[in-house]
């Protein structure tokens, strides 16, 4: 699918964009594979790893996706394009709102705008479980962004472009996820935990690569991918990684749910249902074409919902244990 393809991933030094690229050079043969960040530190230290000399079709871009006309020059010649860079700390986001929008929601417009007229053939944005009935400003940003995309199909014309969003929970061992911050503090003997009856969606880095590659594979333009994927209770997290530990209640921070939505019953008429994933499509569509992006799917009945607590997936202590140790790190025990 990517071979001889000249693809770009923004926000490429992330922890997904360096997965992704992994994959890409591993499996596959591109043309080019660019990596477009910001961070030239990042960047520095990624190319130690993954040099041009060694991966001769990689390209470093310090670029900003606010930043149009530097995008209209990294785009030239793309064809495929995902889209993973964004602000996504929700202090840092509701602290500094304007910032969260100029690059998450304007710079989702900037992609939008680059891509078609740079004739790319298919984006793929990377999007939240927080974008499902928002309850914070992260969540609001990557709503508009979600709708942005979906919408793009509707005027990328004669150009052909095709969008899609991915929508998936929090990543195991991501920057910022709490997986390292407990495995860092159990050697105090003390976890915090927000809310004893807080739940979780959870997904591996590997897992989200393949649902990325899954979904640019078969999407057609306008749906919104949700993964079937496990959820956990957060003291129940605590007490598999630190199970001599004591757990501290600190109270929910502002913004955050006490549980997560993925797909909210607002979009349960528009969702479709796949073995191992959920399908939202857009509104308004011709009959055939809705026949066709539901084509092996089952339509969600009204009043559908597909949220962390009620979900009938559940990671014990021993899959949690699974996961780290396939993720490279230190074990719960």
């Amino acid at each position: 699918m990517l071979d001889n393809k000249t693809i770009l991933v923004t926000g490429g030094t992330g922890s997904f964009g360096q997965r992704f690229i992994q994959t890409v050079l591993t499996r596959y043969s591109p043309k080019r594979l660019i990596v477009f960040s910001r961070d030239e530190l990042k960047q520095f230290h990624m190319r130690e790893q993954f040099s041009e000399t060694y991966f001769p079709a990689l390209r470093y871009f310090i670029g900003d996706v606010r930043d149009r006309e530097r995008l209209y020059r990294a785009l030239d010649g793309v064809d495929i394009v995902i889209h993973a860079a964004a602000l996504k700390q929700v202090p840092a986001c509701e602290y500094n709102p304007l910032e969260a929008i100029k690059t998450n929601v304007l710079g989702a417009a900037n992609i939008i705008d680059a891509a078609i007229d740079r004739n790319v053939e298919r984006v793929v944005a990377l999007s939240t479980d927080k974008a499902a009935n928002p309850a914070n400003l992260y969540g609001a940003t990557k709503l508009c962004s979600d709708k942005l995309f979906t919408a793009a199909n509707n005027y990328s014309g004669q150009h052909g472009t095709r969008f899609a969003v991915v929508r998936y929970g929090n990543v195991v061992g991501s920057r910022g996820s709490v997986v390292p911050l407990f495995l860092k503090l159990k050697s105090t003997g003390r976890l915090p935990v927000t809310d004893p009856r807080m739940t979780r969606f959870w997904i591996t880095l590997d897992q989200g690569v393949e649902f990325v590659l899954s979904s640019l594979e078969r999407m057609h333009g306008g749906e919104i991918f949700v993964p079937k994927i496990p959820s956990m209770n957060m003291v129940e997290m605590a007490r598999a990684i630190g199970p001599s530990c004591e757990i501290d209640v600190i109270g929910i921070r502002p913004g955050e749910k006490l549980h997560e939505v993925m797909v909210g019953e607002d979009d349960a008429p528009n969702t479709v249902e796949f073995d191992d994933h959920l399908r939202i499509l857009p509104s308004a569509l011709p009959k055939e074409t809705r026949e066709l992006l539901s084509a092996g799917g089952r339509a969600c009945q009204e009043g559908f919902r597909y949220s962390s607590e009620s979900n009938t997936w559940w990671l014990s202590s021993d899959d949690l244990h699974a996961l780290l140790s396939s993720q490279g790190l230190a074990h719960a025990n």
